[in-house]
């Protein structure tokens, strides 16, 4: 490329929003020749249209949503996740009032970590004989890690999450006021917001990512097919600038300047003490591989797709996770990095293989 390409990258509020913010706010993108204007968004089905038709060149996204591009009639527009922002991150939080409630039901079962439904699934049937309302459970949108992994725990004790709660979608950066209201009664969100929710006494954390799934995968780099096609080398500058600013993100002698930088109002824009609680422990941008775009994960979110009626039974899902999950893009662009990137990671076979769910399952089952 000669001189600077513009391009238009949107993203939301989140913690594992951190690596575009870093490669735009450390001069990143721009040492790869490239002059990048950040867009705050509130919902993600405004960064799902806004890359559909183009007016974002690319994304912070979910990652089941670049799979269901193209294979569901709400996408229409085929994308590809060249690269994995991070794993972990999420939770399950319900408000102070229902943990109260569960904890009536099950004490020791709502004091063990990770908790379980069981307790919920008690009190769900209680309710139901009472006559009570059906409890309200949010998730940031449809295709999402957070509606896979709620509707999972949910089923995992034997409660039907599209019979026995009413789930419904709901911007991040509003949970925790729709949690405080009464709207709500829990969530499945990104950080920081379960931590907010946390220290400002509405909510109780029940079920962290790193507990449902070790490692397991959340947000990618998304842009639709057609414009990777047309801008391979703007892509490729992208990942570069990405996978370095990942590194600078994970690095612990970095954290304080990272919180501080997330905090800003442009970027987040909540207390520092809830962004760092989040990234202690728990959200990991380059560690371990975590940057790659893994078949296994893609073939995960198919698998939860179709069990819950998103996508055909039938659909060829290994060609889905080929098509869009693009190790090869990723593996080029981190190999040209030199020693930013241990080059045994950079291949799958050799990353860490993926680790148990929270009951046991191994998430290639087919029924996990």
């Amino acid at each position: 490329m000669s001189g600077l390409a513009d391009l238009r990258l949107g993203f939301i509020p989140l913690t594992d929003c951190a690596p575009l913010i870093v490669a735009r706010t450390l001069g990143l993108f721009a040492e790869e020749g490239l002059r990048v204007e950040l867009n705050r968004e509130a919902a993600w089905a405004t960064i799902r249209d806004k890359v559909a038709v183009g007016a974002l060149d690319g994304a912070h996204m979910l990652a089941p949503m670049t799979l269901a591009a193209g294979v569901s009639p709400d996408i229409a527009k085929p994308m590809i996740a060249p690269m994995a922002l991070n794993a972990n991150g999420s939770a399950i939080t319900v408000s102070t009032a229902l943990a109260r409630a569960l904890e009536e039901i099950d004490p020791v079962a709502l004091a063990a970590r990770p908790v379980t439904a069981a307790p919920l699934k008690a009190l769900i049937d209680q309710r139901r004989r009472t006559g009570a309302r059906l409890l309200t459970f949010a998730v940031v949108f449809p295709y999402s890690m957070h509606n896979y992994a709620l509707r999972y725990w949910l089923a995992q004790a034997g409660v039907d999450p599209d019979r026995d709660v009413r789930l419904v979608v709901t911007p991040p950066p509003r949970m925790v006021e729709q949690l405080a209201s009464g709207a709500i009664d829990g969530f499945c969100v990104g950080a920081p917001w379960n931590a907010v929710a946390a220290a400002r006494g509405v909510g109780e954390i029940l079920m962290k990512a790193s507990q449902f799934w070790p490692g397991g995968p959340d947000k990618v780099f998304g842009v639709t097919a057609d414009w990777a096609a047309g801008h391979a080398d703007e892509l490729r500058a992208a990942l570069r600038a990405l996978i370095r600013a990942a590194a600078w993100a994970d690095d612990r002698a970095n954290r304080d300047e990272l919180v501080a930088l997330l905090a800003r109002p442009e970027h987040v824009g909540v207390d520092p003490a809830a962004i760092a609680r989040a990234l202690e422990g728990e959200i990991v941008f380059h560690r371990g591989a975590a940057g790659l775009p893994r078949r296994d994960h893609a073939l995960w979110f198919l698998s939860q797709m179709a069990r819950w009626g998103q996508v055909a039974r039938d659909l060829d899902a290994e060609a889905v996770a080929d098509r869009v999950y693009r190790l090869d893009l990723f593996r080029a662009a981190a190999l040209s990095l030199g020693p930013v990137l241990d080059p045994t990671l950079v291949f799958a076979d050799a990353a860490p293989a993926p680790s148990a769910l929270f009951d046991g399952a191994a998430p290639t089952s087919p029924t996990a």
